[in-house]
This record gives structure tokens, sequence and C-alpha cells, in this order.
């Protein structure tokens, strides 16, 4: 296995520049997800990686050793794509077997390394038949056995969960999150699903626009997001976030108008904006008593999910709000909810993006 560093990469297509300046670090045995919205550059800066695109400027360095010019086929990782890319007229024996066969590797090794990789993927009684006779989430692992018979230096996966259906997704991310515990090698793995990031991941690389947002364990992105985009993009259902303006409070703090809401806070801020973005999630937002309520919401509509539910609510002059209880809660559209934030779990951005303040303090 094998550690990675990308110095300052870019990549440009024609006068459209899709990567600015990537700096990463991934160290051997590492779990790390490439996680952004659709367009943001991840599969491209996969690519890179693999040798399939070259970088416009910059260094990719795998084990210290600079790879840039070094082709795909010569740099010893081994990626998974989105779709299966098995070859239909060929078993799963074959297919796994294909690549090592190509490089003349003795018969009996090829046969020891598909059937390791076929018995840890739970596929040996399906070597002799061929795609076509195979679910999806089966063809998946075939391609991922393909990728095993390598023993590549590093893995790279490319949205390889995406063409499945949603129960199969969840029970891929188990055996991806086994396969990385048995394996321990170093994988790199691309997905737009953040569930998928924060499920899988040691470390979590969020990218917007070409840019890498914020590196960090999927917890410590969840809970000290560095701007909005993280703060909205990291957590289902997202962060709720409201532009707010801000009044001194005394020596009790600073006063929040949300809206028609004045909230008071106690909160320590070097210099207090004139207007803010408080971000508050879902599960922080508490069904109050009316006489201790911050606000009060008429919900819009309810998904009741058994264990858990969620209130989708209409507050006068704020964007809809997310709220998540636990448990059954029998509350119908139109019913008036007053509502409590939780102040220990509050965060202020600045309104053009980066965090002010994690936590904001406690109340008046």
């Amino acid at each position: 296995m094998a550690d990675l560093e990308l110095q300052n990469v870019t990549k440009s297509f024609g006068d459209v520049r899709v990567i600015h300046g990537a700096d990463l670090k991934i160290a051997d045995g590492e779990f790390v997800v490439l996680v952004g919205p659709s367009g943001c550059g991840k599969s491209t800066l996969l690519r890179m990686i693999a040798g399939l695109e070259p970088a416009t400027s910059g260094d990719i360095r795998i084990d210290d050793e600079t790879v840039n010019h070094v082709p795909a086929s010569d740099r010893g990782l081994a990626m998974v794509f989105q779709s299966y890319a098995l070859y239909p007229h060929m078993s799963v024996y074959k297919n796994m077997a294909f690549g090592l066969e190509n490089t003349r590797m003795d018969r009996a090794e090829i046969k020891r390394r598909v059937g390791n990789a076929a018995e840890m993927l739970r596929l040996t009684d399906y070597l002799h038949r061929r795609p076509k006779a195979l679910s999806g989430g089966q063809r998946q692992r075939v391609a991922i056995g393909r990728a095993i018979v390598r023993d590549p230096k590093i893995f790279l996966f490319d949205e390889p969960l995406s063409n499945l259906d949603a129960e199969l997704r969840v029970s891929m991310r188990k055996e991806l999150a086994a396969l990385h515990a048995d394996l321990g090698g170093t994988m790199i793995y691309v997905t737009h699903d953040q569930v998928e990031a924060m499920t899988l991941a040691d470390r979590i690389v969020v990218l917007n626009e070409g840019r890498i947002e914020q590196i960090g364990s999927p917890l410590d992105l969840y809970n000290r997001p560095v701007n909005q985009f993280v703060a909205g993009f990291i957590g289902s259902p997202r962060m709720n976030l409201w532009e707010c303006r801000t009044e001194s409070n005394g020596d009790a703090g600073i006063r929040l108008h949300a809206g028609s809401n004045a909230l008071p806070f106690t909160v320590e801020l070097d210099q207090v904006p004139d207007r803010l973005v408080l971000g508050v999630r879902p599960e922080n937002i508490e069904v109050a008593d009316s006489g201790d309520a911050d606000l009060v919401a008429t919900v819009a509509f309810s998904e009741q999910l058994g264990g858990e539910t969620y209130f989708y609510c209409d507050i006068d002059g704020l964007p809809q709000i997310t709220v998540h209880q636990l448990g059954q809660r029998p509350i119908t559209r139109g019913q008036a909810l007053p509502l409590r934030l939780q102040r220990d779990q509050l965060h202020l951005f600045d309104v053009a993006g980066p965090v002010l303040k994690h936590r904001a303090g406690s109340a008046e």
C-alpha cells in the first residue's frame, strides 16, 4: 500500500480551470472520501491521481515519487468505476483474472488471487457465471474483486454505488467498510452522497467549484464546518441557515433578529457585524412549551418514519426550516409549533460564508 500527496495541483480544459490548487496528503491505509455537488471536480481529481487525465500544473506524488508523467498502467493503482465495465462474454473468473493474464502472471498465482478475492466478496459460487446472470450488487463486487486481485498501491472508487437501488447501497457500504478493515489498504472514494461520505470515511475532503473547502473527520466536519457551504452540504437533512440582523444586548451579548423574531444570546465575538448567518441543525431544534419558545412555526408538512419524525415548517420572514424529532409525533399540517433552539449547538457565520463561532453560547 502507499501514501499520496497532491501539491498545488490544477487542471484546466482550455481556458476553463476546474481544479484550483489542490493540496492534499493521504496516509498509508486511510479511507478518504472526496465529496461535493455534481460538477465540483471530484471525479476529475480522481482521474488525475489515476493517470487518466494529466495535471495542468502541480505535483502528484505516490510514496514520495512524482508520478505526473508516469502512465496510468505503471502507477500501481486500481480503479472501480460507476459503470461496472465488465466483459459480458467472459465469466466472473475470467473478468477478475484478465488483467493478471495480460501481465503473464503464473496461472497458479492468478487462481490463488482470484479465489481469495472471490471468497472475501462472497463470489465463489458465481465464478463460472457471466455478468448478465448476476444482480447489480454482485456485478459491483466483481468489479471490486478485479481491483483486489491486482494488489494495488491505492484503490480508487468513482461513485461505485450510484447505479444501485437504496437497499443495495446500504448493503454495499457495509461491505466496503468491512473490505477496508480486512485489507487495510489506502482507498480514495468519490461520491456526491454525503451519507456515504459520513459512513465510510476516515477523513472527508469537501470540494466546491474545484476548490477544497475543508478536510477532516466526518464528525469534525459535521460539528465544526468552516463555512456555510460545508455546513449546508454535510448533514442530511441540511443545516438550517438564517440571515439575521444583530444588535447589542448590553452586557448580556447580542440579540439576533431572524425574520420578525428576536433571539437573545450571550456570545463573545471580536467584532459583531451588522448581519450574520445563524446555523442550527434540525436535531438541535426542540418542540417547546409555548412560554419557553424562541419561535412559533406553522407545519407545512411532516414525514412520520416510525422511529423519527421530520417537520418542515414555515416562519414569517425565514426560509422553510426542518425540525428532526425522535419517535412518533402526531402533529398535523397547519398546526402551530413552538420551537426552541439548543443554545450550545448553534453556529454563527459571516454573511460571506466563513464561520465566526461554533456553539454560540447560552441564552439570556
